[in-house]
């Protein structure tokens, strides 16, 4: 029974989605929307076979841009929320900035990190981060604050450092909150990365499709799109099997349900 749920669970949106690009060929293929404003997904599909070549050195900067800066974001996210949880008035002073921080629109911001740091990989691996650092780090605090209040005191009465409390307790406590964040990020990172590119750059596929839609080529933009999709699942995906591996705990809690 429970193995039919997980068949059912997954087989539901896949024969959606397969639904949802039927119509949408339906659609094209009966003339009622031109080829040229909405490219059928055969003619997306054409067009990525066809510009693959071309898109493997824009997909690698891409990449490059997106993993370097989730990898610092996941880094300042957890020193500052270990800080903040441990320095409350660290988190006085820092948490309402942080929160103001996200009212900024990154869309303004990344054409001065141009203007400030070249057209290089910097500026987008800053935007990068920005973008990932917020989830990741609002995650962890609340994950290390919804720590057992009575395993706290009971470490504390037994003399537990701080570090003790922190790897015994802590830690553990905040691991489902720690990989909920990092799973929104990372899906973030591909975007954040593409949207450095369209506002200026060299290389990259945020490139690549401005290129495409000032040709109005809107399959190669769709192609692109996909390809982006692509990636950001395949990341999403790559964080989910690193928790399963890395929570043991979490495995045996599902499986006794």
């Amino acid at each position: 029974m429970k193995k039919w749920a997980n068949i059912e669970h997954r087989l539901v949106p896949c024969l959606f989605l397969a639904a949802l690009l039927l119509v949408w060929q339906a659609v094209v293929e009966s003339g009622l929307i031109a080829r040229y404003i909405l490219p059928s997904p055969q003619d997306v599909v054409i067009a990525l076979v066809e510009i693959l070549p071309v898109l493997k050195g824009h997909i690698m900067v891409t990449l490059q841009e997106a993993l370097a800066g989730f990898g610092i974001a996941i880094l300042l996210a957890i020193v500052l929320a270990v800080v903040m949880d441990n320095v409350p008035l660290v988190k006085k002073a820092l948490y309402p900035l942080i929160i103001i921080s996200q009212t900024v629109p990154i869309i303004a911001l990344a054409p001065l990190f141009g203007m400030w740091f070249g057209y290089y990989m910097l500026p987008k691996i800053i935007v990068v981060v920005l973008v990932c650092f917020f989830p990741i780090v609002i995650s962890l605090l609340h994950g290390l604050g919804s720590a057992d209040k009575d395993m706290l005191n009971l470490l504390k009465s037994m003399g537990a450092s701080r570090l003790q409390v922190f790897r015994l307790v802590k830690f553990p406590a905040s691991m489902v909150n720690f990989f909920s964040g990092l799973r929104i990020a990372a899906t973030y990172s591909i975007m954040g990365a593409v949207i450095g590119e369209w506002l200026g750059g060299t290389a990259g596929l945020g490139l690549y499709m401005l290129r495409a839609k000032h040709s109005y080529a809107l399959d190669r933009v769709f192609a692109t799109i996909l390809v982006i999709v692509l990636f950001s699942m395949a990341v999403f995906q790559v964080i989910s099997l690193m928790q399963y591996l890395l929570m043991p705990w979490q495995r045996k809690m599902q499986n006794d349900k």
